[in-house]
């Protein structure tokens, strides 16, 4: 069979990966638990998941005709797939800049790893946390600190009412507390 007619398109499994963008001139900063956490990740990859998928492929392979070998062909994707997850997580590592918010604690003053609420001209409140790009959660109110309500916030200090653009307009929110995780003892 001619081998052209058995590949997958080179555009449909791009071996490629894109890091997100960082605006220019910004350091890609993470806290501790951020970066153990994609520490973890990585190594969890690189030790785990990994050698299990080779040790499949290495199996399917024995089995002979490779062309029409789901465990094979699925096994070499995913290969594929974790290699390039290993590469982002070693890549987005060696970029990183550990910041420990802890260092803020009783402060009242916005910077990198607050938790922060503020509240809308409604007098809605609401409560966020700014970390790294690589660790924001927004299913867990959490933003990366070069999103707009981040940058909004970032040098603002309790009591501040600030002006910040939105799809609607300029909406004004009020600083109403910060807080920061606790130093380590010991």
């Amino acid at each position: 069979m001619n081998k052209a007619l058995t590949q997958e398109p080179e555009d449909a499994d791009s071996d490629e990966v894109q890091l997100p963008l960082l605006p220019l001139g910004v350091k890609n900063y993470i806290t501790p638990q951020g970066y153990a956490r994609i520490r973890g990740e990585l190594l969890n990859l690189i030790d785990v998941e990994r050698p299990k998928v080779v040790e499949i492929v290495h199996w399917a392979a024995s089995n002979g005709d490779r062309s029409e070998n789901g465990d094979y062909i699925y096994g070499k994707k995913r290969l594929r797939e974790i290699d390039r997850q290993i590469w982002f997580f070693t890549k987005r590592l060696e970029i990183a800049e550990i910041i420990d918010p802890s260092v803020h604690f009783g402060r009242d003053q916005v910077f990198f790893g607050a938790t922060v609420t503020y509240s809308d001209a409604v007098g809605l409140e609401k409560t966020i946390t700014i970390l790294g790009v690589d660790e924001a959660d927004s299913s867990a109110s959490q933003v990366s600190w070069v999103s707009p309500i981040a940058r909004t916030l970032l040098k603002a200090r309790v009591g501040d009412v600030l002006k910040m653009m939105t799809p609607a307009g300029v909406a004004e929110i009020e600083l109403t507390k910060v807080e920061y995780p606790a130093p380590a003892v010991g």
